[in-house]
């Protein structure tokens, strides 16, 4: 999924070679992971703007309905999926949840109501549940917090890949209408499923739960990374007690209640909650904003081309991404790394409903889709500054549960105001406040960093 981390002088030859290690055997393995699980979140979008909303009879507010109730099953289970990983250990749940929100997904491909829809994307989030948060946790388990930005960068580019080479996928697979008798996005369902089935039993012999028990890495290796781990988990919650320990002792229900009780995890849920609600305005309903140039500008667009322009604005994003989060690794992240894609785009996405073509319109959406795509993997290197296993089972998790309260209201709320006001303009100028509400939060963070001396290197906003 991307470049290797750069490799710098200080760093010996063991540090470098179990980090390569990684990099190569499990980073790219979850990263496609997190591909298919975005693809199948997402796939409802391409099927609601070719055909589906007209075979099932969906208004604006239906399908932005269908779309979120994903995320209230996802909710419900999310910190409860994420606290069994930590019991039962990556390996096992993740590869479970992918085998469960495979078979899922895969009877979309029947559905034949409005609330057999619903019921399917409900399903869906409660499957998946877990999921992300997971595979956050899963990759900064496994190696030390000055790695950890770049390989969440390098995993985190499989969100913006995902519509760069899902689009014209899925646009692809709607193109076989007819195939087994079936509807073209009927068709894009049964075929989008299976690889999350696949991989799921695949990752289930593949992952391994901690260094220790990798044999790909030389004994020096992985005792070298389980030294690091150890050490800088015992520097953030005052003990070095192993993980298998601290869930024997009375640690992990300390841990658990200090997370739900930090206002630190309750202004990073906000910040998210911001940049989810962008996320997934644009993924649910940029199909839907480029089916209606044809009606606002006079032009004319296949299946494919609309594929083709839905995937336009992601690949500059996974540019960026890259970009930024090296810069976030080489400089150490700072608030600036947060906040200003932020500013930039709470400030790009309204700006886009007044240009004058299509093309324009496009452009100023790759702008707000490479900002918020900037942050995300930088923002999600700082609940692991001050939490440690539970606690950082808990406090990921509850982030991450904002967000999807975010991606539900996103994608009613948009659909709801678009039958209102029928056009975008309230929706997005929502999406664009919304934002800048985050960068508000993430700058008063770092300001109440710099007073306690909590978090002195993210208090920073220059080096």
């Amino acid at each position: 999924m991307g470049a290797l981390p750069s490799l710098e002088a200080g760093q010996s030859a063991v540090e470098k070679s179990a980090i390569r290690k990684f990099t190569v055997r499990i980073v790219p393995f979850v990263a496609l992971m997190f591909f298919v699980n975005y693809l199948d979140r997402t796939a409802v979008s391409f099927a609601e703007s070719n055909g589906m909303s007209q075979d099932l009879g969906l208004t604006a507010a239906q399908y932005g309905f269908a779309s979120g109730v994903f995320f209230i099953g996802y909710i419900i289970l999310e910190v409860p999926s994420n606290m069994a990983l930590h019991r039962f250990g990556a390996r096992r749940w993740l590869a479970r949840i992918m085998v469960t929100w495979g078979i899922v997904s895969l009877l979309f491909t029947w559905v034949q109501s409005t609330e057999q829809l619903y019921w399917l994307r409900f399903l869906l989030g409660v499957a998946e549940a877990g999921f992300f948060p997971g595979a956050i946790l899963f990759l900064s388990q496994w190696v030390p917090q000055r790695h950890r930005t770049k390989v969440l960068g390098l995993f985190y580019l499989a969100q913006p890949l995902t519509t760069v080479f899902g689009a014209p996928l899925a646009g692809w697979l709607i193109s076989h209408h007819g195939l087994f008798g079936l509807e073209g996005w009927r068709v894009m369902f049964l075929f989008v499923s299976l690889p999350a089935i696949v991989l799921g039993l695949i990752g289930w012999f593949y992952l391994k739960d901690k260094p220790a028990d990798a044999g790909w890495l030389t004994r020096e290796e992985a005792d070298w990374l389980t030294r690091e781990l150890e050490a800088e988990n015992a520097e953030k919650t005052g003990h070095d007690e192993a993980p298998e320990r601290a869930r024997k002792s009375g640690h992990g229900k300390a841990d658990l209640i200090a997370a739900f009780t930090n206002p630190r995890v309750w202004i990073l849920s906000v910040v998210y909650f911001g940049f989810v609600y962008g996320l997934y305005a644009l993924a649910f309903f940029l199909p839907t904003i480029i089916s209606g140039f044809e009606d606002q500008f006079g032009t004319s667009f296949s299946v494919m081309d609309k594929a083709w322009i839905t995937a336009i604005p992601y690949l500059p994003a996974a540019i960026v991404l890259y970009f930024w989060s090296r810069d976030a690794t080489r400089r150490g992240t700072r608030t600036w790394h947060v906040a200003v894609p932020a500013v930039v785009g709470g400030v790009s996405i309204p700006v886009a409903l007044y240009m004058n073509s299509p093309t324009a319109t496009v452009a100023v959406i790759t702008v707000t889709a490479c900002a918020i795509f900037a942050a995300l993997p930088v923002f999600w290197a700082v609940p692991s500054r001050f939490l440690t296993g539970a606690a950082a089972a808990a406090g990921i998790a509850l982030i991450n549960t904002m967000g999807n309260v975010a991606g539900f209201a996103a994608s009613y709320v948009t659909g709801w105001l678009h039958d209102w006001t029928g056009a975008y303009y309230v929706p997005l100028f929502l999406v664009g406040a919304l934002m800048l509400v985050s960068a508000a939060l993430m700058i008063a963070l770092a300001s109440r960093g710099r007073r306690t001396g909590t978090d002195p290197e993210l208090a920073e906003v220059s080096k």
